[in-house]
């Protein structure tokens, strides 16, 4: 079959593909016409071609910043605490809620947990502050029973644990709807087996199930390396003020600043595209490493 009609043949599921094509190309790959701008001096009314190149000037401005070291140990510090921290808890649920017999209390559970993961974090950020604000819950619970009040959002220390847990409460329940769908696809024989052979539950869970969701905790892994240095624009930018901003000033906070209070565009291009080089050497190096030890990789 000629490859013209191979295509006429299956042209209805290509016309389901194209909406899914489309998206990607706007707003994935077109983008990348814009990543000239981190190596010319933009001026809007000229346009990106007409605006005069400058070279690796915006890359030698960020490196040589003094603010540059402290925004790359805070990000990488919340990102590296956030894989650490989060990245088992979404497992660990996984495998208890796919322990649950009871139909009705299971999906419960799964609505629950999920729902905040549609929430903004302007929304989420709101309920965080009625709980750990200076008058929030918490604190009127403190002051009530004869206690100081803590200071949670202007005590630079509790920052980062802030940030920790209130991104894995926000997206834990979420993040484990793939590892419940990798253990759906377990064959029950196994577990069989393991019974007859005298394996009890912990030991099935390690022997059989843990082995089932492999590849997938792997994959999952490989593509969160791809974001060590996406500490979450929003997430930060909510919940941080000037009293905590030496820890909680990311790279992606200072693209904000730079880029549009500042409309310094080329430096803000700059600093993403470094950001973009680090997260693909990570991924491609994280995904070798893989493939040589024989696990199964992105490809």
């Amino acid at each position: 079959m000629s490859l013209r009609k191979r295509y006429w043949k299956y042209r209805f599921i290509f016309i389901l593909l194209f909406p899914t094509i489309a998206y990607f190309l706007i707003f994935s790959y077109f983008p990348f016409y814009g990543i000239v701008i981190a190596f010319k001096d933009l001026q809007i009314f000229k346009g990106i071609w007409a605006s005069p190149w400058v070279g690796f000037k915006h890359f030698e401005t960020l490196f040589t910043s003094a603010k540059f070291a402290q925004l790359l140990k805070n990000t990488v510090l919340i990102s590296v605490y956030r894989l650490v921290f989060g990245f088992p808890v979404p497992i660990l649920f996984a495998l208890l809620l796919n322990e649950v017999r009871i139909i009705w209390f299971k999906r419960v559970v799964q609505t629950i947990t999920y729902f905040p993961h549609f929430l903004s974090w302007v929304i989420f950020g709101g309920i965080v502050f009625n709980f750990i604000g200076p008058q929030g819950i918490i604190n009127l619970f403190l002051v009530n029973a004869g206690m100081e009040p803590i200071g949670f959002v202007t005590n630079p220390d509790y920052f980062r644990p802030i940030a920790v847990i209130t991104g894995i409460l926000k997206e834990f329940g979420w993040s484990a709807i793939i590892y419940l769908a990798a253990l759906s696809a377990i064959d029950p024989q196994l577990y069989e087996a393991a019974k007859i052979d005298g394996a009890k539950k912990w030991r099935q869970i390690w022997h059989v199930t843990l082995p089932g969701i492999r590849s997938t905790i792997i994959m999952l892994f490989i593509l969160s390396l791809a974001s060590i240095l996406d500490a979450g624009f929003e997430q930060v930018f909510i919940l941080s003020n000037p009293s905590v901003l030496d820890v909680s000033d990311i790279i992606d906070t200072y693209v904000y600043r730079v880029g549009l209070l500042n409309a310094n565009y080329g430096l803000a291009t700059a600093t993403g595209l470094f950001k973009g080089v680090v997260g693909a050497v990570l991924i491609i190096t994280a995904n070798f490493i893989i493939r040589r030890t024989g696990e199964k990789s992105l490809w």
